[in-house]
């Protein structure tokens, strides 16, 4: 009887780990979709460099998502137009999180070169696309 239980457990959280990843993969391509509608709302002429962080180690990618996270609240529109839909959009990036793997990051945000906001979320796109990857690896 102990062992079917043990064999019931075990089942149950690898179906568990499996159904997560496409949830979280869905979550992460959604929000690559609003990275390239701000992408198009985004002020890039005579506005602040942001620090963007560029191919972050695996051990790093906690720290680039904040460093990304910070950048995010600097944006601005690129006109009055569009201040609605970049600011919901907005909204959404800053929601975009990771657990925090307690891996020691030698890097902080003010060690990534600066660049403009449209190159900034260029590299937001690809840490998501890396994230989806790496989500992909481990849910199956």
């Amino acid at each position: 009887m102990e062992r079917m239980i043990i064999f019931c457990m075990l089942f149950f959280c690898s179906s568990m780990a499996q159904t997560a990843a496409p949830y979280k993969i869905a979550k992460y391509r959604q929000l690559l979709k609003t990275v390239n509608l701000l992408e198009t709302t985004v002020k890039d002429k005579d506005v602040e460099l942001l620090h963007t962080p560029e191919n972050p180690t695996d051990g790093c990618l906690f720290t680039a998502v904040t460093c990304f996270q910070k950048g995010i609240l600097k944006l601005q529109p690129e006109n009055s137009q569009v201040n609605s839909t970049f600011t919901l959009t907005v909204k959404v990036l800053k929601r975009f999180t990771l657990t925090n793997p307690r891996k020691h990051c030698e890097s902080s945000c003010e060690s990534y070169e600066k660049k403009s906001p449209k190159e900034f979320l260029k590299s937001l796109a690809k840490l998501i696309k890396k994230v989806i990857r790496h989500t992909r690896a481990e849910g199956y």
